[in-house]
């Protein structure tokens, strides 16, 4: 039988604790005899706000402390948004549930001096703030024409970043923005022609010990086995290749009929070079697709193109 008591584990930022209150009302719902506290804190992600992702690492960048408390018996679970959560868990811990996707597309935020633009409209010139080298990589594929700065801090303070001059618009997460009741500010979905998503993006990730029976049980209630497929399927992929949250790789992920479709993609930094497929196959062994397209990216000289970004961003060893 399932214990009485849960400890969630947390990032403090406003969006991380949106997403960690609707797990704690979600699985008070379906147990309400479960008492469940939440531990917040920060984490070196949160903390390092003046350099860019890329350059600090990206192992358990947004992760790791929270993991250190379930490591320690501080806490039983930890609530990610999926796209934080690298595919290389620490020993001892497991991914025990992903909960329903909310829309995993990129959004365009305009500063107001832009309304009624898109990116194809967008002038010659203009400022775009993104801190993820995905996002860059594709934009600059397909917009050469833009200036490309990094942005950071949490959505609301890039968005008053935005609001105060310093970018002509901004790239953010459609699933963030809705979550903190911002949808009203997504100018436009960004096509999936274009930039492909995250891994894992839109989707939240209970991490929690491996083994744990009593836990698995209780938050069983909130898997969602379509997202968890496609996610699966995206997260093999990312794996297989090698990659990190922080590096140019990107995925799109649908059903058709009985099979499950993944297409992705690996761009150089400067968006000259961009290798893109899909694979397909039973959605029931979605981990098999993700192997099978990052040897078919693989097989096209995605390899060769991400060891040259791994030697140009990440720190020294």
């Amino acid at each position: 039988m399932a214990g009485t008591t849960l400890r969630i584990a947390s990032r403090r930022s406003q969006l991380a604790m949106v997403q960690t209150h609707w797990v704690r009302d979600e699985l008070t719902r379906a147990h309400p005899d479960l008492e469940i506290s939440i531990e917040a804190m920060a984490t070196q992600g949160d903390k390092i706000l003046d350099v860019a992702l890329a350059k600090i690492g990206d192992k358990g960048l947004f992760t790791k402390e929270l993991e250190a408390q379930m490591l320690v018996d501080q806490a039983d679970i930890a609530v990610h948004s999926l796209k934080d959560l690298p595919t290389n868990l620490p020993e001892g811990l497991m991914l025990g549930c992903i909960t329903e996707r909310e829309d995993p597309a990129d959004a365009l935020v305009l500063h107001e001096r832009h309304r009624g633009c898109s990116l194809e409209t967008l002038p010659e010139g203009s400022v775009v703030g993104t801190s993820s080298l995905r996002r860059l990589a594709q934009l600059r594929h397909h917009f050469p024409h833009f200036q490309f700065k990094d942005v950071r801090g949490n959505v609301i303070t890039r968005i008053e970043k935005l609001d105060g001059g310093g970018y002509d618009c901004l790239i953010l997460a459609a699933a963030g923005l809705g979550r903190l009741g911002l949808g009203h500010r997504i100018d436009a979905l960004i096509d999936p022609s274009i930039s492909l998503h995250a891994v894992g993006q839109g989707a939240l990730g209970i991490e929690c010990r491996l083994g744990d029976s009593a836990v698995l049980e209780q938050i069983k209630v909130l898997e969602h086995t379509p997202t968890a497929r496609r996610c699966l399927a995206e997260r093999a992929f990312l794996r297989q290749l090698e990659g990190g949250c922080q590096v140019p790789i990107g995925v799109n992920s649908r059903f058709e009929g009985e099979e499950l479709v993944l297409t992705g993609m690996v761009a150089s930094l400067d968006g000259l070079r961009l290798i893109r497929d899909e694979a397909r196959g039973p959605q029931q062994d979605p981990e098999a697709i993700g192997i099978s397209l990052a040897q078919l990216l693989r097989s096209q000289g995605a390899g060769e193109i991400l060891e040259e970004i791994f030697a140009a961003v990440r720190p020294e060893a």
